[in-house]
């Protein structure tokens, strides 16, 4: 697989970024309305922030997701999400690394990150790759799992 930074402007974030949020929809409902934490195609442009698109060999986008800044030195990772087809192969993990990766170059120290309590698999893949549970950072009314991870 292969990982790419894309401009937040372009039709497939626009698209990965609506199929994440209709994805979990059946679980919280929208989660892109008012009063939810900001994960909009702009939060994640330059200078503090990034979208990272997986591809396949084929050169199919299989997965998406966003670096967002939060404060100097702390950002989130947003709007993971994978493609039903290429899921239970390694995919979310593949693109968490590539989320830190992209982190570290916009020279985070630290990243953040939230889910809810209907989506235990991916609370499971955050906290074995090495986060730690925090308290409550961005106010997510939806969320029962707030993680850090170092990155230095």
């Amino acid at each position: 697989m292969q990982f790419r930074a894309m401009n937040p402007g372009e039709p497939l974030v626009s698209e990965l970024l609506e199929a994440m949020v209709r994805s979990v929809e059946p679980l919280y409902g929208r989660i892109d309305v008012p009063g939810m934490p900001s994960g909009r195609a702009q939060d994640f442009g330059p200078p503090g922030g990034a979208f990272v698109v997986g591809f396949a060999e084929d050169g199919a986008a299989v997965c998406g997701g966003g670096v967002k800044r939060l404060e100097d030195g702390v950002a989130e990772i947003k709007r993971m999400y994978v493609v039903p087809a290429a899921r239970g192969r390694g995919v979310a993990r593949a693109l968490l690394g590539a989320l830190e990766d992209a982190a570290r170059s916009l020279g985070y120290e630290r990243v953040r990150l939230d889910v809810g309590p209907k989506q235990p698999e991916a609370e499971h893949l955050y906290r074995s790759a090495g986060y730690r549970e925090i308290p409550d950072y961005n106010g997510n009314h939806q969320a029962t799992y707030w993680g850090e991870k170092d990155l230095r």
